[in-house]
Protein backbone atom coordinates (compact mmCIF):
# COMPACT_ATOMS: atom_id res chain seq x y z
CA UNK A 1 0.00 0.00 0.00
CA UNK A 2 1.34 3.22 -1.16
CA UNK A 3 1.97 5.36 1.95
CA UNK A 4 1.10 8.50 -0.88
CA UNK A 5 -2.21 7.48 -1.28
CA UNK A 6 -2.72 7.61 2.09
CA UNK A 7 -1.93 11.28 2.29
CA UNK A 8 -4.08 12.78 -0.60
CA UNK A 9 -7.19 13.17 -0.47
CA UNK A 10 -9.95 10.08 -1.35
CA UNK A 11 -11.95 12.98 -3.23
CA UNK A 12 -8.50 13.06 -5.83
CA UNK A 13 -7.96 9.33 -5.95
CA UNK A 14 -9.97 6.63 -8.41
CA UNK A 15 -12.22 4.75 -7.25
CA UNK A 16 -10.21 1.83 -7.48
CA UNK A 17 -7.42 3.22 -5.29
CA UNK A 18 -9.76 4.27 -2.35
CA UNK A 19 -11.51 1.03 -2.89
CA UNK A 20 -8.25 -0.90 -1.99
CA UNK A 21 -7.58 1.86 0.87
CA UNK A 22 -11.32 1.10 2.35
CA UNK A 23 -9.98 -2.68 2.60
CA UNK A 24 -6.88 -2.38 3.88
CA UNK A 25 -8.09 -0.42 6.61
CA UNK A 26 -8.42 -2.90 9.74
CA UNK A 27 -5.09 -3.65 9.18
CA UNK A 28 -3.81 -0.08 8.72
CA UNK A 29 -5.86 0.98 11.77
CA UNK A 30 -4.05 -2.29 13.74
CA UNK A 31 -0.62 -1.64 12.95
CA UNK A 32 -0.96 2.53 13.47
CA UNK A 33 0.06 4.16 16.70
CA UNK A 34 -2.54 4.75 18.69
CA UNK A 35 -4.49 1.48 18.72
CA UNK A 36 -4.70 0.37 22.06
CA UNK A 37 -4.68 4.31 23.55
CA UNK A 38 -7.88 4.62 25.48
CA UNK A 39 -7.53 8.76 26.23
CA UNK A 40 -5.34 11.46 24.72
CA UNK A 41 -2.79 11.33 27.82
CA UNK A 42 -2.01 7.96 27.08
CA UNK A 43 -2.10 8.66 22.98
CA UNK A 44 0.61 11.19 23.90
CA UNK A 45 2.60 9.44 25.88
CA UNK A 46 2.13 5.64 24.16
CA UNK A 47 3.17 6.78 20.32
CA UNK A 48 5.28 9.47 18.12
CA UNK A 49 2.76 11.29 16.94
CA UNK A 50 3.08 13.29 13.25
CA UNK A 51 0.71 15.23 11.34
CA UNK A 52 0.54 12.59 8.74
CA UNK A 53 -0.75 10.23 11.60
CA UNK A 54 -3.71 12.64 11.54
CA UNK A 55 -4.06 12.95 7.80
CA UNK A 56 -4.16 9.45 7.51
CA UNK A 57 -6.55 8.64 9.92
CA UNK A 58 -8.88 11.62 8.36
CA UNK A 59 -8.03 10.26 4.87
CA UNK A 60 -8.77 6.98 5.98
CA UNK A 61 -12.21 7.50 7.66
CA UNK A 62 -13.42 9.29 4.28
CA UNK A 63 -11.79 6.58 1.55
CA UNK A 64 -14.23 4.48 4.32
CA UNK A 65 -16.99 5.77 3.80
CA UNK A 66 -17.07 6.39 0.15
CA UNK A 67 -17.19 2.49 -0.16
CA UNK A 68 -19.43 1.77 2.47
CA UNK A 69 -17.32 0.77 5.02
CA UNK A 70 -18.60 2.40 7.89
CA UNK A 71 -17.13 0.32 10.89
CA UNK A 72 -13.59 1.41 9.99
CA UNK A 73 -14.73 5.04 9.31
CA UNK A 74 -16.27 4.98 12.99
CA UNK A 75 -12.93 3.23 14.14
CA UNK A 76 -10.43 6.53 12.69
CA UNK A 77 -13.11 8.57 14.22
CA UNK A 78 -12.86 7.18 17.39
CA UNK A 79 -8.60 7.91 16.68
CA UNK A 80 -9.26 11.66 16.18
CA UNK A 81 -11.90 12.39 18.90
CA UNK A 82 -9.32 10.80 21.05
CA UNK A 83 -6.57 12.82 20.32
CA UNK A 84 -8.46 16.45 19.46
CA UNK A 85 -11.62 16.14 21.39
CA UNK A 86 -15.11 16.37 20.06
CA UNK A 87 -15.32 20.30 20.34
CA UNK A 88 -12.79 20.49 17.35
CA UNK A 89 -14.35 22.22 14.28
CA UNK A 90 -13.25 20.05 12.14
CA UNK A 91 -13.59 17.21 14.49
CA UNK A 92 -17.57 18.05 14.46
CA UNK A 93 -17.60 18.08 11.24
CA UNK A 94 -16.45 14.40 11.00
CA UNK A 95 -18.79 13.22 13.44
CA UNK A 96 -22.16 14.64 11.62
CA UNK A 97 -20.47 13.22 8.19
CA UNK A 98 -20.42 10.15 10.18
CA UNK A 99 -24.17 11.20 11.08
CA UNK A 100 -25.12 11.31 7.41
CA UNK A 101 -23.75 8.15 6.64
CA UNK A 102 -25.24 6.47 8.76
CA UNK A 103 -29.17 7.83 8.75
CA UNK A 104 -31.21 5.57 6.79
CA UNK A 105 -33.80 8.18 6.17
CA UNK A 106 -34.29 11.94 5.28
CA UNK A 107 -36.21 12.03 8.72
CA UNK A 108 -33.11 11.42 10.33
CA UNK A 109 -30.88 14.01 8.09
CA UNK A 110 -33.39 16.10 9.43
CA UNK A 111 -32.32 15.89 12.72
CA UNK A 112 -28.78 16.40 12.09
CA UNK A 113 -29.36 19.16 9.74
CA UNK A 114 -30.81 20.43 13.57
CA UNK A 115 -27.86 19.83 14.87
CA UNK A 116 -25.33 21.54 12.29
CA UNK A 117 -27.94 24.64 12.89
CA UNK A 118 -27.89 24.41 16.54
CA UNK A 119 -23.77 24.44 16.35
CA UNK A 120 -24.09 27.64 14.05
CA UNK A 121 -26.48 29.07 16.40
CA UNK A 122 -23.60 29.19 19.11
CA UNK A 123 -21.21 29.94 16.30
CA UNK A 124 -22.00 31.18 13.29
CA UNK A 125 -18.01 31.07 12.31
CA UNK A 126 -17.57 27.41 12.65
CA UNK A 127 -16.81 26.78 8.86
CA UNK A 128 -16.50 22.86 8.70
CA UNK A 129 -19.99 23.12 10.04
CA UNK A 130 -21.35 26.32 7.32
CA UNK A 131 -19.76 23.47 5.06
CA UNK A 132 -21.48 20.13 6.33
CA UNK A 133 -24.67 22.02 6.29
CA UNK A 134 -24.53 23.55 2.83
CA UNK A 135 -24.12 19.75 1.50
CA UNK A 136 -26.58 18.30 3.43
CA UNK A 137 -28.81 20.89 2.26
CA UNK A 138 -28.11 19.91 -1.26
CA UNK A 139 -28.15 16.50 -0.74
CA UNK A 140 -32.29 16.84 0.30
CA UNK A 141 -32.46 18.46 -2.74
CA UNK A 142 -32.71 22.04 -1.26
CA UNK A 143 -30.77 23.54 -3.31
CA UNK A 144 -31.43 27.24 -3.05
CA UNK A 145 -31.32 26.66 0.39
CA UNK A 146 -27.56 25.46 -0.01
CA UNK A 147 -26.69 28.34 -2.17
CA UNK A 148 -28.22 30.58 0.12
CA UNK A 149 -26.06 28.57 2.80
CA UNK A 150 -22.58 29.05 0.79
CA UNK A 151 -23.02 33.15 -0.20
CA UNK A 152 -23.40 33.48 3.90
CA UNK A 153 -19.90 31.42 4.68
CA UNK A 154 -17.94 33.63 1.62
CA UNK A 155 -19.47 36.84 2.91
CA UNK A 156 -17.20 36.29 6.25
CA UNK A 157 -14.97 33.94 4.65
CA UNK A 158 -14.27 35.17 0.78
CA UNK A 159 -11.11 33.23 -0.03
CA UNK A 160 -12.59 29.84 0.54
CA UNK A 161 -11.66 28.24 -3.00
CA UNK A 162 -13.94 25.05 -1.83
CA UNK A 163 -17.01 26.93 -0.72
CA UNK A 164 -16.56 29.21 -4.50
CA UNK A 165 -16.16 26.06 -5.86
CA UNK A 166 -19.09 23.93 -4.54
CA UNK A 167 -20.96 27.20 -5.47
CA UNK A 168 -20.18 27.13 -9.32
CA UNK A 169 -21.27 23.48 -9.33
CA UNK A 170 -24.83 24.66 -7.08
CA UNK A 171 -25.36 27.15 -9.88
CA UNK A 172 -24.48 25.05 -12.89
CA UNK A 173 -26.88 22.34 -11.38
CA UNK A 174 -29.37 24.87 -12.09
CA UNK A 175 -28.35 26.09 -15.82
CA UNK A 176 -26.88 29.33 -13.91
CA UNK A 177 -24.07 29.32 -16.63
CA UNK A 178 -23.01 33.29 -15.84
CA UNK A 179 -23.53 32.84 -12.24
CA UNK A 180 -21.06 29.65 -11.97
CA UNK A 181 -18.58 31.36 -14.53
CA UNK A 182 -18.68 34.46 -12.01
CA UNK A 183 -17.44 31.67 -9.03
CA UNK A 184 -15.20 29.91 -10.90
CA UNK A 185 -13.36 33.43 -11.53
CA UNK A 186 -13.07 34.15 -8.43
CA UNK A 187 -11.14 30.91 -7.68
CA UNK A 188 -8.94 32.22 -10.03
CA UNK A 189 -8.28 35.26 -8.73
CA UNK A 190 -7.06 33.00 -5.55
CA UNK A 191 -5.26 30.22 -7.44
CA UNK A 192 -4.36 31.55 -10.95
CA UNK A 193 -2.42 28.45 -11.87
CA UNK A 194 -4.83 25.78 -11.13
CA UNK A 195 -5.32 24.53 -14.49
CA UNK A 196 -8.20 22.09 -13.69
CA UNK A 197 -10.42 25.23 -13.22
CA UNK A 198 -8.84 27.20 -16.28
CA UNK A 199 -10.31 23.76 -17.77
CA UNK A 200 -13.31 23.31 -16.02
CA UNK A 201 -14.36 27.19 -16.96
CA UNK A 202 -13.35 26.43 -20.01
CA UNK A 203 -16.20 23.78 -20.06
CA UNK A 204 -18.52 26.06 -18.73
CA UNK A 205 -18.19 28.86 -21.45
CA UNK A 206 -18.44 26.19 -24.04
CA UNK A 207 -21.74 24.99 -22.48
CA UNK A 208 -23.12 28.53 -21.93
CA UNK A 209 -22.27 29.24 -25.95
CA UNK A 210 -24.12 26.69 -26.56
CA UNK A 211 -27.49 28.70 -25.49
CA UNK A 212 -25.93 32.00 -26.02
CA UNK A 213 -27.09 34.88 -28.88
CA UNK A 214 -24.24 34.62 -31.76
CA UNK A 215 -22.28 37.60 -30.52
CA UNK A 216 -22.47 36.60 -26.92
CA UNK A 217 -21.11 32.66 -28.31
CA UNK A 218 -18.77 33.82 -29.93
CA UNK A 219 -17.34 35.73 -26.91
CA UNK A 220 -18.08 32.96 -24.78
CA UNK A 221 -15.93 30.29 -27.18
CA UNK A 222 -13.20 32.68 -27.34
CA UNK A 223 -12.76 32.99 -23.54
CA UNK A 224 -13.44 29.32 -23.64
CA UNK A 225 -10.30 28.60 -26.22
CA UNK A 226 -8.09 30.92 -23.64
CA UNK A 227 -8.67 28.75 -20.59
CA UNK A 228 -8.17 25.17 -22.71
CA UNK A 229 -4.97 26.92 -23.26
CA UNK A 230 -3.98 28.33 -20.23
CA UNK A 231 -4.65 24.87 -18.82
CA UNK A 232 -2.82 22.75 -20.92
CA UNK A 233 0.32 25.35 -21.15
CA UNK A 234 0.34 24.82 -17.20
CA UNK A 235 -0.05 20.95 -17.36
CA UNK A 236 1.08 19.38 -19.95
CA UNK A 237 -0.84 16.02 -20.22
CA UNK A 238 -3.84 17.38 -18.59
CA UNK A 239 -6.56 15.53 -20.77
CA UNK A 240 -9.51 17.56 -19.29
CA UNK A 241 -7.80 20.66 -21.04
CA UNK A 242 -6.94 19.00 -24.36
CA UNK A 243 -10.78 17.74 -24.71
CA UNK A 244 -11.71 20.85 -24.44
CA UNK A 245 -9.16 22.69 -26.68
CA UNK A 246 -10.54 20.04 -29.70
CA UNK A 247 -14.56 20.89 -29.04
CA UNK A 248 -14.13 24.28 -28.78
CA UNK A 249 -11.45 24.89 -31.94
CA UNK A 250 -13.81 22.52 -33.82
CA UNK A 251 -16.96 24.78 -33.28
CA UNK A 252 -14.99 27.71 -33.99
CA UNK A 253 -13.75 26.13 -36.83
CA UNK A 254 -17.24 24.90 -38.23
CA UNK A 255 -18.36 28.89 -37.87
CA UNK A 256 -15.83 29.64 -39.87
CA UNK A 257 -16.87 27.79 -42.82
CA UNK A 258 -20.20 28.65 -42.14
CA UNK A 259 -19.78 32.29 -42.46
CA UNK A 260 -16.10 32.30 -44.66
CA UNK A 261 -15.05 34.07 -42.09
CA UNK A 262 -14.49 34.12 -37.86
CA UNK A 263 -17.03 35.25 -36.13
CA UNK A 264 -16.98 38.48 -33.92
CA UNK A 265 -15.91 38.15 -30.57
CA UNK A 266 -17.43 40.95 -28.24
CA UNK A 267 -13.48 42.43 -28.48
CA UNK A 268 -11.42 39.40 -27.81
CA UNK A 269 -8.77 38.35 -30.71
CA UNK A 270 -9.46 35.20 -31.88
CA UNK A 271 -6.90 33.40 -34.08
CA UNK A 272 -6.82 33.04 -37.55
CA UNK A 273 -8.22 29.77 -39.16
CA UNK A 274 -4.70 27.92 -39.46
CA UNK A 275 -4.03 28.61 -35.98
CA UNK A 276 -7.00 26.93 -34.82
CA UNK A 277 -6.42 24.12 -37.61
CA UNK A 278 -2.80 23.87 -35.47
CA UNK A 279 -4.43 24.15 -32.32
CA UNK A 280 -6.60 21.51 -33.34
CA UNK A 281 -3.88 18.90 -34.74
CA UNK A 282 -2.20 20.14 -31.18
CA UNK A 283 -5.27 18.49 -29.28
CA UNK A 284 -5.60 15.43 -31.26
CA UNK A 285 -2.20 14.46 -30.93
CA UNK A 286 -1.79 15.19 -27.29
CA UNK A 287 -5.51 13.09 -27.36
CA UNK A 288 -3.93 10.19 -29.12
CA UNK A 289 -0.70 10.04 -27.09
CA UNK A 290 -2.51 9.89 -23.33
CA UNK A 291 -5.37 7.31 -24.56
CA UNK A 292 -2.65 4.85 -26.02
CA UNK A 293 0.01 5.12 -23.17
CA UNK A 294 -3.06 4.72 -20.65
CA UNK A 295 -4.13 1.89 -22.85
CA UNK A 296 -0.88 0.52 -22.66
CA UNK A 297 -0.33 0.68 -19.01
CA UNK A 298 2.76 2.55 -19.37
CA UNK A 299 3.90 3.67 -16.07
CA UNK A 300 3.39 7.32 -15.01
CA UNK A 301 0.43 7.40 -18.09
CA UNK A 302 -2.43 5.48 -15.45
CA UNK A 303 -3.76 8.54 -13.38
CA UNK A 304 -6.74 8.96 -15.71
CA UNK A 305 -10.09 8.38 -14.91
CA UNK A 306 -11.58 5.61 -17.41
CA UNK A 307 -14.28 7.73 -18.43
CA UNK A 308 -12.66 10.25 -19.53
CA UNK A 309 -9.98 8.22 -21.80
CA UNK A 310 -13.50 6.37 -23.26
CA UNK A 311 -15.36 9.75 -24.21
CA UNK A 312 -11.11 11.02 -25.54
CA UNK A 313 -11.00 7.86 -27.78
CA UNK A 314 -14.64 8.55 -28.60
CA UNK A 315 -13.98 12.03 -29.57
CA UNK A 316 -10.97 11.14 -31.47
CA UNK A 317 -12.80 8.11 -33.49
CA UNK A 318 -15.58 10.00 -34.62
CA UNK A 319 -13.21 12.89 -35.91
CA UNK A 320 -11.09 10.96 -37.74
CA UNK A 321 -12.50 7.18 -37.79
CA UNK A 322 -9.15 5.84 -36.55
CA UNK A 323 -9.55 3.57 -34.12
CA UNK A 324 -7.38 4.44 -30.63
CA UNK A 325 -6.18 1.02 -28.97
Amino acid sequence: MSSSSLLRSPSNLPPATALQLAQHAPKILENSPGAVSTSALESLFSATETPELWIIYENLLLSCLRTGDEQSAHHCLGRLVNRFGDDNERIMALIGLLKEADAEDNATLEVVLKEYEQILENDPTNIPITKRRAALLRSLGRVSDAVTALIALLDFSPTDSEAWSELADLYFSQGLYSQAIFALEEILVLQPNAWNIHARLGEMLLMAAKTSQQTDASKQLSEALKRFCRSVELCDDYLRGYYGLKLTTKQLLSDTKKSTKLPESGGLSLPDAATLRKLDGLATEKLGEITRRFSAGERGWQGYDEAEIAAARELLEKEGGITVR
